[in-house]
């Protein structure tokens, strides 16, 4: 419970504490900060880590005049880290998901592999542009797509993109509004209504999902 007070608090505030980080570890932020998008978009087990939130933070910290930040540099480094994490992710999911699916296991039935190849067959690209901007399903993304089996040239060209726009559009947002009185005053809530927007998308699709098998039933 505590973790996720933590948490919380972290990704709310998370001006306050990127900027207790760069006075403390100057330009080693850099590396804190790409392992930390790295771990967010390449580890399925941590899809909990802050994205948008950071990337928006930490533009904003980097226009300030004594920041240590260079914003084109930190755009640059944290779109590699982008990009190095979905390939992970897709390379775990590729050589260690599909194994999950050889036992007799009622949850992970061999349909659901072929189901999940068919669909990043017809929806593929698309999907992993999309999901780097819908928390939590960024992280997942790309692990279905390798136990899918996606080819990798198809998933790399739309990994780069999604990556490219990603933090291109959270970083220079932070960079050029972010220190905004009215964003600094109340950037929880510019927090929240980043976080409900990205979200926005997920609800519409699972929404969609559910009243399909009650319309057809209707029919």
């Amino acid at each position: 419970m505590e973790i996720i007070t933590y948490l919380i608090d972290l990704i709310l505030h998370m001006d306050t504490h990127l900027a207790e980080l760069i006075t403390k570890y100057d330009t080693w932020t850099y590396l804190i900060l790409f392992l930390v998008i790295f771990m967010e978009t390449g580890l399925v087990v941590t899809p909990f880590l802050p994205g948008d939130s950071l990337l928006f933070a930490a533009g904003a910290l980097a226009a300030l005049d004594r920041s240590p930040l260079n914003v084109v540099l930190l755009w640059f480094l944290l779109f590699i880290a982008a990009i190095v994490g979905d390939t992970v992710n897709y390379s775990i999911g590729k050589f260690v998901g599909p194994k999950a699916f050889t036992s007799n296991s009622k949850l992970l039935k061999k349909e659901y592999l072929d189901r999940t190849h068919a669909f990043y067959q017809k929806h593929g690209g698309v999907t992993i542009f999309l999901a780097r901007f819908i928390p939590i399903i960024r992280t997942f993304a790309p692990f279905v797509a390798g136990i899918g089996e996606m080819r990798y040239s198809y998933f790399i060209s739309y990994n780069i993109i999604g990556g490219l726009v990603w933090t291109l559009l959270f970083i220079f947002l932070g960079y050029f509004f972010g220190n905004l009185p009215f964003v600094q005053d109340h950037f929880s809530l510019v927090v929240i209504a980043i976080i409900i927007i990205s979200l926005i998308p997920a609800v519409w699709e699972a929404v969609k999902a559910r009243r399909k098998p009650s319309e057809s039933k209707a029919e």
